[in-house]
C-alpha cells in the first residue's frame, strides 16, 4: 500500500526539471485504489497565478493490489512562468478506516503536497492545499516546474568556465604606480592613500568622516594587465571585475561617471588595452554594472558640487533645470530638510528611478552606457542587486547587450537566493526564464558546500539541495551559474572553513588569523571545496587570493591586498595545487558541459560523476573531442577515517574504513576501464580528501 509522487524520478515526472514553453510534461501519482476523484491541481503564471484542476486517468502500469497509478498530461503554454502542482483525492468514511496513517486528518478531500525543503522530492498527505502566491506564507508547499522561453540560449563561453573575480584596488598596482602623483592628484579630501601595499585595510577613516571605505592601495588595470600571464596559468576564461568606473570610494559601488573608468585605475585607454590583451589569450572580461543607484558624489546627483553642469541635487535645491533631475526622488520634510530615496538608507547612494525614460535612454540608447562598453570589447555585465531592479529594466538590458554583442555577451545577476522562484516587490521575478539574466551568482552553492564541509549537513542533504536547484533551474542557466565559495560580500572561505565565527567587532576581526593548529585542516577543506567547484555543474568562480589561502572576515577584511612577493611555502604549494586542479577543466570538457549523476551520498561521503553519452556528446549535444569521457569525484569529509569505494556495473559502493596515519594522499587517478561493464575498481580517499578518477 502506498501513496507517492517523486518529482525527480522519471517514473513520476517526465521530463526531469525545468521545461521550455510549448512543450509537454507527463505526471504520475500512486494513490490508494479505493480513492475517488483523484485530481491534478496546479497554478500557472508569474506576476499573477491562474488555478486549474484536471481529473487524472488510471495508468495501465500496475503498482500493487492496493495502489493505483494515475497519470495526467500537461501541455505547457507559450508564456514562460512558474507552474506549481499538487494532487487531491477523496476517501469516503468506509475507505478511511482502511488507512489509519491519515486518521488524524479531516474527512473528505485530502491533498498530497511537497515537503517544505529539498530533503525529499516526495510528498505527504495534508488537509489543506498548498499556498503558491508570491505574497503568501509558503506552507504547505507545491512542486515546481520552471517554464522558460524555448529560445533561451546562453553563451557557450560561460558554460563551465573558470571565472576569476578581482577587486581592482587590491589585486596589483602595476610597475607604473606613482604614490606621490596619485595621492596629490585626488580632489577628494576624504580619501586615504596607503603607501605600503602590505599594510592592513583601514577601518576608521578620517576624523572628519569616520569609516566610509575611501582608503586606496593603488591597485590598477595596468596591474591586472601585467598579471595576465598569472591568470592564464590558472586557466582562467573570464575575469569578473568589481566596479571600475569613476567613484568616490575604493569599492566604487557609488558610481560617479558611467562612461569613464576611474583615473586611479588607469582610465579608459588602459582598460581598452586590457580588454584587447585579454582577448588575445581568449579571456573575456565582465564588468560590474551598478544601475539601481549612483553616488551622491557623482556628475548625476552632485551633492557636493564637484562636477561641471547642474546635478539633480542642485536642481531640486535651487529649482533649476538638470538633465538628471527626473532620475531621483526628492522631498522636503516639515522642517524644510531635503530628503531623497537612497539605497538601504545610505545617503551616499541615492536610488535612481529605473523606469525613468531619460535614464533608460542614457543606459540603453545610442552611444549609451551599454553600447559604449560592448563596442569597446566588454564581454558581459554582472548586475549589482538584480532583485532591486525592475524586470523590465533587466529585459531591456538583456536585449541591448545581446543585440550589440551578436549574442556573445553575458548577463549575470546578483541573486543570493533560489533565483528560479525569487520573490520581491510582491511578485515572483522573471530571473531565469530566458528574457533577463543568462545566469546568477552561486551563493546557494556556497551555502550548501560550506555547510557540508563544516558538518552542519550530511551528504544526503547536500545532494538533495543541489538536486533541488538542478530540478528548478533551466540547464542553459545552471551550466553558467557562478559557483563561488568567497566573494567581496562574504567572508573568505579560508576563514569560514576554519570554523571561526564572525560575530566580533571590526577591531577584533582585523586581528584574527587562522591558527597554526587549524591551518592544515582548513587547507584540506579548501582543496575539497575547489574540487567541488571544478567537478560540479556550473562555472568555477574563484575570488582573487583564494588560490593562495587568503583570509579575512567580511568587508573590508575580505578585500585585503594580494600578497605578491610574500607568499609562504604553504601558499606557494596551494597555488601549484590550484593550477593543476583548474587545468583539469580546460583539458577535460566533460567537466564543463558533461552530464551529471550522483552515485553515493551517505554521511561524510559523496561520489558523483560527469560523463558524456554513448555517442560521446555532452548535455547540449556537442561532441566531446578531448580528455576523459567520464570523470568520477569522490569526496571524504570524515576527519578520522577513510572511504573505500568499489565500482562495478556503473554503480558505486562506499564503505568506511579505519584511517591509517601513513596513508598517502592522492587526488587524481586515471583508470582506462572505468567505462567498461563488469569492471571493479577499489579506491580509498583518506580523511579530509578527495580523488578524481578519469576513465575512457
Amino acid at each position: 500500500m502506498s501513496i507517492l509522487h517523486a518529482s525527480r524520478s522519471l517514473i513520476y515526472r517526465n521530463p526531469f526539471g525545468a521545461v521550455p514553453t510549448d512543450s509537454e510534461v507527463e505526471l504520475f501519482f500512486d494513490c490508494y485504489s479505493d480513492a475517488k476523484e483523484v485530481t491534478l491541481c496546479y497554478a500557472y503564471g508569474l506576476y499573477k497565478m491562474t488555478y486549474h484542476e484536471e481529473p487524472m486517468k488510471v495508468s495501465p502500469a500496475d503498482v500493487d493490489s492496493q495502489t493505483t497509478r494515475y497519470t495526467a498530461h500537461l501541455e505547457i503554454p507559450h508564456e514562460r512562468g512558474l507552474l506549481f502542482y499538487w494532487f487531491s483525492f477523496v476517501l469516503d468514511e468506509e475507505s478511511k478506516k482502511l488507512h489509519p496513517e491519515i486518521d488524524s486528518l479531516h474527512f473528505g478531500k485530502y491533498y498530497y503536497v511537497a515537503f517544505p525543503d529539498d530533503s525529499l522530492c516526495e510528498g505527504y498527505v495534508y488537509y489543506e492545499p498548498p499556498r503558491v502566491g508570491a505574497d503568501e506564507n509558503k506552507y504547505p508547499y507545491a512542486w515546481q516546474i520552471t517554464v522558460y522561453d524555448k529560445d533561451f540560449v546562453t553563451p557557450d563561453s560561460m558554460k563551465g568556465a573558470v571565472i576569476y573575480q578581482i577587486f581592482p584596488d587590491r589585486f596589483c598596482r602595476g610597475t607604473s604606480y606613482d604614490y606621490e602623483k596619485i595621492s596629490s592628484d585626488s580632489s577628494k579630501p576624504e580619501r586615504i592613500f596607503h603607501k605600503n601595499w602590505y599594510e592592513d585595510v583601514d577601518i576608521e577613516g578620517k576624523p572628519s568622516t569616520g569609516y566610509i571605505a575611501c582608503d586606496f592601495f593603488g591597485g590598477s588595470l595596468q596591474g591586472i594587465l601585467e598579471k595576465l600571464d598569472y591568470l592564464e596559468s590558472l586557466n582562467v576564461n573570464i575575469i569578473y571585475l568589481n566596479p571600475i568606473f569613476e567613484a568616490r570610494s575604493s569599492h566604487r559601488y557609488d558610481t560617479s561617471d558611467y562612461l569613464n573608468v576611474d583615473p586611479i585605475l588607469g582610465g579608459n585607454d588602459v582598460f581598452i588595452k586590457l580588454l584587447d590583451e585579454a582577448k588575445k589569450r581568449n579571456i573575456s572580461i565582465i564588468i560590474d554594472g551598478v544601475f539601481s543607484h549612483t553616488g551622491a558624489d557623482s556628475r548625476y546627483f552632485d551633492k557636493y558640487g564637484r562636477y561641471d553642469g547642474v546635478g539633480a541635487f542642485e536642481s531640486f535645491v535651487e529649482n533649476v533645470e538638470s538633465p538628471y533631475r527626473s532620475w531621483y526622488s526628492f522631498k522636503k520634510d516639515e522642517d524644510g530638510r531635503i530628503l531623497y530615496d537612497s539605497w538601504w538608507g545610505f545617503p551616499e547612494l541615492p536610488n535612481v528611478n529605473e523606469n525613468d525614460l531619460s535614464y533608460r535612454r542614457f543606459i540603453f540608447g545610442k552611444n549609451g552606457v551599454v553600447e559604449t562598453w560592448i563596442n569597446n570589447g566588454v564581454g558581459g555585465i554582472r548586475l549589482d542587486v538584480s532583485d532591486e531592479l525592475p524586470d523590465g529594466f533587466i529585459r531591456q538590458m538583456r536585449d541591448t547587450l545581446k543585440r550589440k554583442s551578436n549574442n556573445e555577451a553575458m548577463l549575470v545577476g546578483e541573486v543570493w537566493e533560489d533565483a528560479s522562484n525569487k520573490c520581491s516587490y510582491g511578485s515572483y521575478r522573471d530571473f531565469l526564464l530566458g528574457k533577463t539574466h543568462d545566469s546568477v551568482m552561486g551563493y546557494t552553492f556556497r551555502t550548501v558546500v560550506i555547510d557540508f564541509l563544516l558538518r552542519s549537513i550530511d551528504a544526503e542533504v547536500l545532494d538533495a539541495r543541489l538536486e533541488g536547484f538542478r530540478e528548478r533551474y533551466p540547464m542553459q542557466a545552471y551550466y553558467c551559474i557562478m559557483n563561488l565559495i568567497s566573494s567581496h560580500d562574504v567572508p573568505r572561505a579560508m576563514t569560514v572553513l576554519s570554523g571561526q565565527e564572525d560575530d566580533r567587532d571590526r577591531a577584533m576581526q582585523q586581528l584574527m588569523k587562522v591558527s597554526k593548529l587549524k591551518y592544515a585542516r582548513t587547507t584540506k577543506l579548501m582543496r575539497i571545496a575547489l574540487a567541488f567547484q571544478i567537478g560540479y555543474i556550473g562555472a568555477t568562480s574563484l575570488y582573487y587570493g583564494d588560490e593562495v589561502l587568503m583570509e579575512g572576515y567580511k568587508d573590508p577584511f575580505n578585500r585585503r591586498t594580494y600578497p605578491w612577493g610574500q607568499l609562504s611555502q604553504k601558499q606557494n604549494e596551494e597555488l601549484y595545487f590550484s593550477r593543476q586542479l583548474l587545468k583539469l577543466r580546460q583539458d577535460n570538457p566533460v567537466l564543463r558541459t558533461g552530464y551529471y549523476r550522483t552515485l553515493v551520498a551517505e554521511g561524510d561521503f559523496l561520489v558523483f560523476e560527469r560523463y558524456c553519452d554513448e555517442l560521446g556528446k555532452d548535455y547540449f549535444g556537442n561532441t566531446i573531442d578531448k580528455g576523459a569521457r567520464k570523470i568520477v569525484l569522490l569526496i571524504n569529509r570524515c576527519e578520522n577515517s577513510s572511504m573505500h569505494v568499489m565500482f562495478s556495473d556503473d554503480k558505486a559502493i562506499v564503505q568506511e574504513v579505519a584511517f591509517s596515519s601513513d596513508q598517502e594522499e592522492s587526488y587524481i587517478r586515471r583508470v582506462d576501464s572505468l567505462d567498461a561493464r563488469n569492471s571493479s575498481i577499489d579506491v580509498v580517499p583518506c580523511s579530509f580528501s578527495f580523488i578524481m578518477i578519469f576513465g575512457g
